[in-house]
């Protein structure tokens, strides 16, 4: 009896460090023109290894819902079709700003006591205007933003703004840094709930903030303990 408990226990670690280890993401392209179709992804995977095929998606994290924020403040839900690891998507742009992609689902399961909410962005900017550049546009729990009309280059610094809850966060918020080369950094906000960190090489740059808060609750009709959230954006950094 004791052994299948020591076995029960380490399953469910696995189980939960494997649901932590992996985030959604929402891959797209930076920039869009007006007229032309934009193409969307939805992965549930770690930032530098292959996604995961939908059937081993967490819980059912599976079921969540993408939004499009558009520059005149418009949103709209986004159909999406399953694929074999990932989901996929598209809309149309017609007019010049800042276009917001966002996603945030909290998945049913448990792991212990803790609830584990992924959130997920991306922002695509169509012509010269500046019109809808607002990271309050992202209604998720927990945000991480960077100015899509910076021009990031490798060996300059590169900010970051985090939000919790609309609002810079009370405490400090842990950030990971993954290049296209593999190379990953890990960061911490400051009490604006801002970071800066200098890419090194040209590319797509996946960027994870992550923290566990203490809350109780009920949720699925669970009571639990703790949330842990993550939020992620791709960025491209220029030569």
């Amino acid at each position: 009896m004791l052994r299948k408990i020591y076995l029960l226990i380490f399953s469910l670690l696995v189980t939960i460090t494997g649901a932590l280890a992996h985030a959604l993401w929402i891959k797209t392209d930076a920039v869009g023109k007006k007229g032309q179709k934009q193409l969307v992804t939805v992965l549930y995977a770690e930032p530098d290894e292959d996604p995961e095929k939908l059937a081993d998606w967490y819980s059912d994290v599976r079921e969540f819902e993408l939004w499009l924020v558009a520059p005149d403040g418009k949103k709209a839900k986004l159909a999406t079709t399953a694929g074999e690891d990932r989901f996929t998507a598209s809309f149309t742009p017609d007019q010049d700003g800042v276009y917001t992609l966002f996603t945030g689902k909290s998945a049913k399961d448990l792991g212990g006591t803790t609830v584990y909410q992924f959130n997920a962005s991306a922002l695509i900017t169509v012509g010269n205007a500046q019109k809808g550049n607002n990271p309050a546009i992202n209604t998720n729990t927990l945000v991480i933003h960077a100015d899509p009309l910076s021009v990031n280059k490798a060996n300059s610094p590169m900010k970051l703004k985090t939000l919790v809850n609309g609002e810079k966060p009370a405490d400090k918020l842990y950030i990971s840094v993954t290049s296209p080369t593999g190379w990953t950094k890990n960061i911490s906000t400051d009490e604006n709930g801002e970071a800066e960190f200098t890419p090194l090489w040209p590319g797509r740059y996946a960027i994870e903030v992550s923290k566990s808060w203490k809350e109780q609750g009920t949720h699925y009709d669970k009571e639990y303990k703790a949330i842990w959230r993550c939020a992620t954006i791709t960025v491209d950094v220029k030569k």
